[in-house]
């Protein structure tokens, strides 16, 4: 959207998260146009966005506002950003801290949460240092940095997911990497570009586990992105004891895809903390179903960032994981899970959090007699389909 001339997106999915960014552009004057998994986004340049009518909705996405607070820092005109329930209860003054360092007019809550109201304007560089691991916040410094009267540097504590570097670099901006710092200097426009979006792998990682504990299952999932800042699930469960085989490793457009093979298998326990969290952070829940069938004690620390996500996930994995009958103990920042533990069918309270209903109905392929998952709907944030495609796996028409 902030660049010259029309991008062609192949392979967007279709979730809520990604229908919300897309509402959120239109309503700034970018005619965004979808055909099937196929959009075409002509760029209005930096300068180029139109004051919006009303309050952006960010629906659930946090991925959503924060990169977008980031963007609307540097307009001359004001704007609301505002969301659902769970992110007007999500923390903001991790990204609203910055931009005001930066010289953003910003208000929040009396919580720190949205709604934000952002009066853009004139940004200077600045050399800020990440108080916690995110590839959120991080984002949304480098983005408000397009907008700066100089170069603006972000000091990650760990290495984040890159995606954004990437495209920003693949897009034609000034951007660098030495070691955990990441420098962005304003200067060239940004050039429209042909885009192939790679499977997730925070996405496959369901199937994957699916596929690992299920008995005698046998699964392949094609064009997967395996970007070396994502594939940390990936390369645990492999030293975990995983039969999961790469081919046809591909880079396209700066990320690396590949296909992924993956068999049944017995799987060790595992003990994950420190700087491995943020690499896992969307698995983190499925991880946590897993555990109930390794064998041995497993530990997840240092992950209280989960109690911030669409629902406070540590308490629903725990809650959740009881209800089936397993084994397990919630710490102040994170779980410790008995496995091997059988499994028994129960009601799953999904508290309207994707990644909560799809990992337990992973654990319910495990369990024996019937689940029941209460608002199953809350998947369509990011995987529409997910149900349909489960049934698929099972064998069901």
């Amino acid at each position: 959207a902030l660049a010259h001339g029309t991008t062609v997106i192949e392979h967007l999915a279709d979730g809520r998260d990604v229908q919300s960014t897309v509402a959120c552009l239109q309503a700034l004057g970018v005619p965004v146009e979808r055909e099937g998994d196929t959009v075409r986004v002509p760029g209005v340049g930096l300068r180029g966005l139109q004051p919006p009518d009303g309050p952006l909705d960010v629906g659930n996405s946090g991925t959503t506002i924060r990169l977008l607070a980031g963007i609307l820092a540097g307009q001359p005109f004001a704007t609301v950003l505002t969301g659902d329930a769970s992110i007007r209860r999500r923390p903001m003054a991790r990204v609203v801290e910055p931009l005001r360092k930066m010289g953003a007019d910003i208000s929040a809550s009396e919580t720190e949460s949205a709604p934000l109201t952002i009066s853009g304007g004139e940004l200077h560089g600045i050399a800020y240092t990440l108080p916690v691991a995110s590839a959120q916040v991080k984002s949304c410094v480098l983005l408000a940095g397009l907008f700066a009267d100089g170069p603006t540097q972000v000091q990650e504590p760990v290495p984040t997911r890159d995606h954004t570097e990437l495209l920003l670099q693949s897009f034609g901006a000034d951007i660098s990497r030495e070691g955990t710092t990441i420098t962005l200097t304003p200067g060239p426009p940004l050039q429209a570009q042909e885009i192939y979006v790679p499977g997730d792998l925070s996405s496959a990682a369901f199937w994957l586990t699916a596929a690992l504990l299920v008995p005698d299952s046998e699964l392949q999932i094609r064009n997967v992105g395996i970007n070396p800042t994502r594939r940390a699930f990936l390369d645990l469960l492999l030293d975990l004891g995983a039969e999961i085989e790469l081919a046809n490793v591909t880079p396209v457009h700066n990320e690396l895809v590949a296909d992924l093979y993956v068999r049944s298998s017995r799987l060790r326990p595992f003990q994950v903390s420190g700087a491995q969290i943020p690499q896992l952070i969307d698995e983190l829940p499925v991880l946590a179903v897993l555990a109930t069938q390794a064998e041995g004690v497993s530990e997840i620390r240092d992950a209280e960032e989960l109690r911030y996500k669409e629902s406070d996930r540590l308490r629903a994995l725990r809650v959740n994981l009881q209800r089936l009958g397993a084994q397990v103990e919630e710490t102040e920042d994170g779980l410790k899970i008995q496995g091997p533990t059988p499994l028994r069918g129960g009601e799953i309270e999904t508290f309207g959090d994707h990644r909560i209903a799809m990992a337990f109905a992973v654990a319910a392929l495990l369990a024996e007699g019937e689940s029941r998952i209460l608002d199953p709907a809350c998947v369509e944030v990011s995987y529409p389909g997910f149900f349909d495609i489960l049934e698929k796996l099972q064998g069901h028409p």
